[in-house]
């Protein structure tokens, strides 16, 4: 008989190369929040500091405050995250696709917000219809 137990075959890699995609896909989605905060009037530091770009999303979606405490509800965050990258996405000038795209594609969406041509279009300031 062959003995099995001199046959190793190794069942995982050393994780380098997953280390390195899940290293630069991080890289790639804060840098386009860095941009798309600067654009929208908020410092870009903010987008690197976890939980505060939560809030400063959801400042920056114009939703109230209390939307960054359903973010921290599981289930419901799904739906709250939905909403909130929507109204993003229509600061920014784009659709409701465009806005699924950041909730779903986050790593391409974002970035393409913060280094393309779109506009933040802040229309909760403005003195439009003002008597």
């Amino acid at each position: 008989m062959i003995s099995v137990i001199g046959l190793s075959v190794p069942l995982q890699s050393s994780g380098s190369i997953e280390l390195f995609a899940v290293l630069t896909l991080t890289v790639v989605i804060f840098a386009g929040f860095w941009k798309m905060f600067e654009k929208a009037g908020e410092p870009g530091w903010a987008g690197i500091i976890p939980i505060y770009n939560l809030y400063v999303l959801v400042k920056i979606s114009g939703n109230a405050w209390w939307w960054f405490i359903l973010v921290l509800i599981p289930v419901i965050n799904f739906f709250a995250t939905l909403k909130i990258s929507i109204d993003i996405a229509k600061k920014f000038g784009r659709g409701v696709l465009f806005g699924l795209g950041l909730t779903f594609i986050s790593f391409i969406f974002y970035p393409l917000l913060g280094f393309g041509d779109y506009q933040y279009q802040d229309t909760t300031h403005t003195g439009e219809g003002a008597v």
